[in-house]
């Protein structure tokens, strides 16, 4: 059975964000049109077809993130074109869970090669695996791009929405080791989550102002998590091959404004790391790249 393409040529916008709050609200979360109807992950992968990597959007994250201005994008980037296919995925009532409140749990980044400022690539995004927890059930938003028939970037987002969990399965979720913090304390502001939404598109109110984030249960706003992926692979980008995997599993929510250590140490494969409060030492972020090969010239 061949799986349906979805081409969706735009970028995720302030609808997309509502769309993706209603589910969440008693009382609107049955409306038609809102309620969730699905009970199984769409098969069906959404395509934005011809995305240009631009200069000055690349170098907006960067410096949000911590990367320096180079001529191709950070290993991270590639990550914010698949992000409007992601939301459109997730708001979509066909799709079981709402997409405020499924918590992202980790994220598997593979650069097969640098993408170079001006590049044009594809970008698909599907749903798979869903699968029971402990604590909910998990499922991967996959993503990959390609440039002139070459994929030359994926990535496996896992979430995990809570409740009816079934004891018999295991913890989703990486278990990698902390690594002791090496580098200076790095200080958040408190403006650091609406600095990364602006350049993002991600505008999950959990990550705006206290009051947004208290909406949704949480004493105050946090950080992104695909910010502090970010900025951890910008500390390490210098030591980081060109064809590379990086892995990371996302621990305690990081509260802003904030002090948080990082910390990395070799391995045999490549790098280990780590974010955690610069006050108790409770991981944010835990982390490891391993080199890939690199990709055939015939």
């Amino acid at each position: 059975m061949v799986t349906p393409i979805r081409v969706v040529d735009r970028s995720a916008g302030t609808g997309t964000m509502v769309r993706a709050a209603l589910p969440a609200v008693p009382g609107l979360n049955r409306l038609p049109g809102v309620r969730r109807t699905g009970t199984e992950l769409p098969d069906v992968v959404l395509r934005r077809p011809l995305v240009t990597v631009e200069r000055d959007h690349v170098d907006r994250y960067a410096a949000v993130c911590g990367f320096p201005v180079k001529d191709t994008a950070p290993l991270p980037y590639l990550h914010l074109l698949a992000f409007p296919l992601h939301m459109e995925l997730m708001t979509d009532p066909s799709f079981p869970f709402p997409a405020i409140g499924t918590v992202h749990l980790e994220n598997v980044i593979t650069q097969h090669r640098p993408v170079g400022i001006g590049e044009t690539v594809e970008v698909s995004v599907g749903a798979r695996d869903l699968r029971a927890s402990t604590k909910g059930r998990a499922f991967d938003i996959v993503a990959s791009a390609k440039a002139g028939g070459e994929t030359v970037w994926e990535s496996t987002s896992t979430y995990l929405r809570l409740g009816g969990g079934d004891k018999e399965h295991g913890d989703p979720g990486t278990t990698f080791a902390p690594v002791e913090p090496t580098a200076p304390e790095w200080r958040l502001p408190a403006d650091l989550g609406r600095r990364y939404a602006a350049v993002s598109g991600d505008r999950n109110p959990i990550h705006l102002y206290p009051l947004t984030a208290k909406a949704f249960g949480f004493p105050r706003h946090i950080a992104h998590g695909m910010w502090s992926l970010a900025r951890c692979v910008a500390a390490l980008e210098n030591r980081l091959p060109d064809a590379v995997r990086v892995e990371v599993g996302f621990k305690k929510p990081l509260f802003l404004p904030g002090r948080v250590r990082f910390g990395v140490r070799p391995s045999e494969a490549g790098w280990e790391f780590s974010l955690s409060s610069a006050s108790s030492g409770a991981p944010h972020l835990l982390g490891r790249t391993v080199a890939e090969a690199a990709p055939s010239r015939a």
